[in-house]
């Protein structure tokens, strides 16, 4: 596990409780004429539990939250991009050095008598010989099912 991954991991999680924060935020904050979403879950408890004038405080909270949502998310991004190239440049460079070490690729098998291979050996519990070959195809039914009468 590498600085980077480390590094990734935790401004991940920063994040996930950033968007948190923020879901709880918009939904105490004090609606504009006493409507909306904050009324709907409890804006009148807001007041009692931060005071009638903490729709300010709130508010700056608020902002503070979405500009870090937006620089986390905007790190999280480059530092993610910058990791996968990374690992991409790894693979190339693997597949390059592996490839100058085996450079001479092998001749295919031809087989110019295919009675001179030997015979594969069975598998237990099995009759070769009473097994169907694939180009019979299976007997049809001699009658055919008969059609359910109606009920009364």
């Amino acid at each position: 596990m590498s600085l980077s991954s480390l590094v990734i991991g935790l401004l991940t999680i920063a994040l996930v409780l950033n968007c948190l924060l923020l879901i709880l935020l918009v939904l105490i904050q004090l609606p504009k004429k006493e409507a909306g979403l904050g009324m709907a879950f409890g804006g009148s408890a807001a007041d009692a539990l931060f005071g009638a004038g903490s729709g300010t405080v709130i508010s700056r909270w608020t902002k503070y939250g979405t500009v870090s949502f937006l620089v986390l998310s905007l790190v999280l991004s480059v530092m993610r991009n910058h990791e996968a190239r990374a690992v991409g440049r790894n693979i190339a460079a693997e597949l390059e050095r592996q490839g100058r070490a085996g450079a001479a690729p092998a001749a295919p098998l031809v087989v110019t008598n295919p009675a001179s291979l030997p015979a594969l050996p069975a598998v237990p519990g099995t009759n070769p010989s009473a097994a169907p070959s694939p180009a019979t195809p299976a007997p049809a039914p001699a009658t055919p099912a008969p059609a359910p009468s109606p009920g009364p």
